[in-house]
């Protein structure tokens, strides 16, 4: 499995970075740093062969999507095991979903996720995965004495692999 990202600016990292650890260190739930999963937003998750069938499209991508603002707003959880932060689904990012999903969705022998398909898309920022529901219930305990607010930029796109998570290709947004 491959998921194509964005990525945010060092403010926006900053503050993402700092929940993961602050939830990391009250749950002992270590799963996001031990594989090295950087603050990002999945945009669509693809099954392929190899990487090699998405660079093309994707890297055809590059000078052609713009930057863009993001404004977070609440915290959710994928029951039953992640919790993330999640912004509003503004015309910027319903725009950046469809220029993804018309690069990709036309790739032989690839599967996009029915839940990364444009209007299927719930975005969001993991904070944390594969917690117990003890360690979900102190999680939310930190995010709600940790959390608020906040608008970030989006200043890249990239592809990687996971679980451990391997940047394969990223690019800055014009």
């Amino acid at each position: 499995m491959y998921l194509i990202s964005a990525y945010f600016d060092d403010v926006t990292n900053k503050k993402i970075q700092r929940l993961i650890h602050q939830v990391a260190a009250r749950t002992n739930n270590t799963f996001m740093t031990d594989n090295h999963v950087p603050p990002h937003m999945t945009i669509s998750s693809i099954e392929a062969r190899s990487a090699e069938v998405l660079l093309p499209p994707l890297s055809a991508l590059e000078g052609a999507l713009a930057r863009g603002s993001v404004q977070f707003v609440s915290v959710g959880q994928l029951l039953p095991y992640v919790l993330y932060i999640t912004p509003v689904l503004n015309a910027y990012l319903q725009d950046l979903s469809e220029q993804i999903y018309a690069a990709v969705s036309e790739i032989e022998q690839t599967s996009v996720s029915k839940y990364y398909r444009p209007l299927s898309w719930l975005p969001h920022v993991t904070i944390a995965k594969t917690l117990s529901q003890e360690q979900m219930r102190e999680a939310f305990a930190v995010v709600q004495d940790s959390f608020g607010v906040f608008e970030g930029q989006i200043t890249e796109i990239g592809v990687a692999r996971t679980n451990p998570h391997e940047d394969i290709l990223r690019f800055p947004l014009t």
